[in-house]
């Protein structure tokens, strides 16, 4: 066992699997100070602020070293205390410090390193370029001048992701992290997931914050204010107040949204419960018809953006369901008016999220009918906890106040939603009973649970097989299309969550570099699904009296119209605006092929290759005209090629060239 052993200041330590010296050293109790390092990303080694002293190999970056057998490790030497300084000094020097007005003031890793080094002043000169700031998403805030480019909002995008929407740009004291060509975020294809958010240490991008906007419409005498609580906040936001990760504090947030100033306080839950209600019924009709399967779950809006941005030809697959947020939005905006006897313009709905998709998603025109929002604003966990400090209220002595009725009740189908999972048990506990006509006691489908990105069972319901897979992490997703695409899976119901473990980890939940606080939030909800008396959405008396009174039928006419909506392929540049690959006047002969992502991911840059170097070597640049062009609307197709006003989908250049040649009264054979 020797073998296994190494030594850190003097003191014998075991390992095994870590991947690096740093995690052997943290076993120690020892905090190794680091800004690129995350247990979710790879390796970077950029920030240099984990250096150790190993004997006989002198100051080491932690990260980047394996662990071997014997090694001396020495973790706060005097040489090794002053290269961390220092390098926080450097990144202190090119760091706008406007600390006192940072919204992340409180949780700033930058504030506490310097705190825990004993930074007290700063040699160097501050850098004198200042970068725009960033307003321009609807979700997210970017801040250039705040980032210390320790890149781990690049390769969250990256590697958890797989979009790539950010990256690192020019260099010296002009390096910076941003969007393609310097574009704004709202002009780039991201999806308003956050998790760029979720793991930058310092406020360099953050959430988009709407605190003024929601505390106006309190103060305004004539609006009515009401809130909804998403599963996941409630077992996070203690993490904010000396709380235990995990720790369910439903009842303290209501007595402190009242206190606030909050009308009424429901449960995100309620809607979540119509969700699995419509979203099931969907699903059993779609699989007694065999048409469009497989159904992919639609609660994520970062996730129905990736398809709208990246795979349009699944649009037709996600489900027709809101998500529970908006559908939470639209019965309040149908229900409550008459109930609290106010008129609709003058009721707000708004929302508390783990989430920073939400709040783009609540902007979505399809959610917006005559200038009336289905919800109006959306907070995160963070906002809610800095609107309960900015009241001077002391959250940690509150006592709990329950929520208000009907859309505050809810089943523990409905707060598992906050789950990577959560939404398949959830249709699974439902299904079962609507396809086997049986009553189900043993509610739990532990089968669907766990913390894996990619999980898939069977179940069986009265001769009826359904496959279901559950991914979280759009990068993910991404891997499980393809093979779908490819044949090599098959699945009924897909639910999919853009952010990994689910709205747990969402961009708007407190920040936190430990990954079992994820794990603990995770059990708190279902440990609360465990104690609530009712654990399927179809046992859950308001939501039946909402379809007795208002709804008639699950999927009805009325149901569709406040439950249902469309999804749509987004591009962001039209076909009028093409890119020229050849000269060409209006003479010649136009090839136009399509470049959108769909097109190009089927071969249509091989296409363009081909027939350009076809013309090039035929000498026929004067005759043909080749353009690169974008989305023909016919994504389920692909890939898309105009010659001289036909359009056609073909992969074979070939045959395209083909076409040119006929077109061209080329009748003499070409060997191309």
């Amino acid at each position: 066992m020797e073998n296994n052993f190494l030594y850190v200041n003097g003191e014998k330590v075991e390992f095994g699997n870590e991947r690096n010296l740093l995690e052997v050293i943290r076993k120690t109790n020892i905090e190794i100070p680091t800004f690129c390092y995350h247990s979710e990303l790879s390796i970077y080694g950029a920030c240099r602020m984990c250096v150790v002293d190993i004997d006989g190999r002198g100051i080491v970056t932690s990260c980047t070293t394996k662990p071997q057998p014997g090694m001396k490790v020495k973790t706060h030497t005097s040489e090794v205390r002053k290269i961390r300084k220092i390098a926080l000094e450097l990144i202190l020097a090119n760091h706008d410090r406007n600390c006192t007005s940072c919204v992340k003031s409180d949780t700033c890793k930058l504030q506490k390193l310097s705190n825990d080094l004993g930074v007290n002043e700063i040699r160097f000169k501050e850098r004198e370029i200042r970068f725009d700031l960033d307003k321009s998403s609807d979700a997210l805030i970017r801040d250039p001048n705040k980032c210390i480019l320790c890149g781990d909002c690049v390769r969250a995008c990256g590697e958890i992701q797989g979009i790539g929407v950010i990256d690192f740009v020019k260099r010296g004291e002009k390096a910076a992290v941003m969007p393609a060509f310097g574009k704004e975020l709202a002009n780039v294809d991201c999806v308003d997931c956050g998790q760029c958010a979720r793991v930058c240490p310092t406020a360099s991008i953050t959430p988009k914050y709407e605190v003024d906007k929601v505390w106006k419409e309190i103060e305004n005498p004539d609006k009515v204010v009401v809130a909804q609580i998403a599963p996941a906040v409630r077992v996070a936001i203690g993490e904010l107040f000396g709380f235990k990760p995990g720790a369910l504090l439903t009842g303290q947030i209501v007595n402190a949204l009242k206190m606030i100033g909050f009308d009424k306080v429901f449960d995100t839950s309620f809607a979540a419960d119509l969700t699995v209600i419509e979203e099931a019924n969907e699903f059993i009709q779609r699989k007694q018809e065999d048409y469009k399967l497989p159904l992919f779950t639609s609660c994520c809006p970062g996730w129905v953006k990736f398809v709208e941005y990246y795979h349009p030809e699944l649009i037709t697959n996600l489900s027709s369901c809101k998500s529970p947020q908006q559908m939470f939005g639209s019965v309040a905006k149908e229900i409550l008016p008459e109930l609290l006897n106010i008129k609709k313009e003058n009721l707000a709905v708004v929302s508390i999220m783990p989430c920073t998709a939400k709040k783009a998603e609540a902007k979505r025109p399809e959610f917006n009918h005559g200038g009336i929002k289905e919800v109006d604003y959306v907070l995160t966990t963070v906002e809610l906890a800095a609107m309960i400090k900015e009241a001077g209220i002391k959250f940690e002595n509150l006592t709990p106040e329950p929520l208000d009725m009907p859309m505050g009740f809810k089943s523990g189908a409905g707060v598992i939603f906050g789950n990577s999972g959560g939404v398949s048990e959830a249709v699974a506990r439902y299904a079962y009973e609507k396809l086997t006509g049986q009553k189900l006691f043993d509610f739990e489908f532990k089968q669907l649970r766990g913390s894996d990105a990619l999980r898939t069972a069977e179940l069986e319901l009265n001769g009826t097989k359904i496959r279901m897979a559950i991914v979280s992490g759009l990068k993910n997703a991404s891997e499980l299309i393809k093979k779908l695409k490819n044949k090599e899976a098959e699945y009924d119901i897909i639910e999919v969550m853009a952010c990994p473990g689910g709205c747990i980890a969402g961009a708007g939940q407190p920040y936190t570099t430990e990954s079992d606080n994820k794990c603990k939030r995770a059990s708190a909800l279902y440990e609360s699904d465990k104690t609530l008396q009712l654990h399927k959405s179809q046992d859950n008396p308001y939501v039946s009296e909402l379809y007795s009174s208002l709804l008639g039928e699950p999927n009805s006419r009325k149901a569709h119209s406040l439950l249902h909506t469309k999804y749509y392929n987004r591009r962001r540049i039209t076909p009028e605006n093409l890119i020229k690959l050849a000269d060409n006047d209006s003479k010649k002969l136009t090839v136009e092929v399509c470049v959108g992502t769909n097109c190009y991911v089927k071969g249509s840059q091989k296409i363009i290759s081909e027939v350009l170097n076809y013309i090039e070597k035929k000498g026929l640049s004067n005759a043909v005209a080749v353009k690169a062009t974008f989305c023909m609307e016919k994504c389920n197709e692909g890939p898309n090629v105009k010659l001289a006003g036909e359009t056609m989908n073909t992969t074979d250049s070939d045959e395209i060239i083909k076409l040119i040649k006929e077109k061209l009264n080329l009748t003499q054979e070409i060997n191309y």
